[in-house]
């Protein structure tokens, strides 16, 4: 461990992460060990991360692991939060050439209402 922060409330929390992140960091991993629901989305929702390990070891788990999904990578995506072009892990499947054969389908083109309805509604 190299740094403990104190925070006085998870908001508080959050603060300072999202301050750490927007000097270095960003779009990287965030990690917290809670089984308050809201708190996790919290962060998967509102700070720059591409990954919220959850109840794991962090040094372990987000270069991914057998029990948690993530491939196993040792370099890690920080999307467009961390200037990369992509927020996975890399693995081999970024190594692959893919051939895709496409043909045409039926067009499909939303509409306004089908894209905003619920923004236009609140806020128009």
């Amino acid at each position: 461990m190299l740094t403990v922060y104190r925070a006085l409330n998870f908001a508080q929390a959050c603060a300072i992460v999202e301050g750490i992140y927007s000097y270095q960091g960003a779009g990287h991993s965030v990690s917290i060990h809670s089984n308050d629901s809201e708190h996790i989305l919290r962060l998967g929702l509102e700070l720059p991360v591409c990954r919220v390990i959850v109840n794991q070891s962090p040094c372990f788990a987000t270069g991914g692991n057998f029990d948690n999904g993530l491939p196993f990578s040792l370099s890690l995506g920080c999307g467009t939060w961390g200037r990369n072009n992509f927020s996975d892990n890399l693995n081999y499947m970024h190594y692959l050439n893919i051939t895709r054969i496409v043909r045409k389908i039926p067009e499909r083109i939303p509409t306004e209402q089908e894209i905003f309805g619920d923004y236009l509604l609140k806020f128009s």
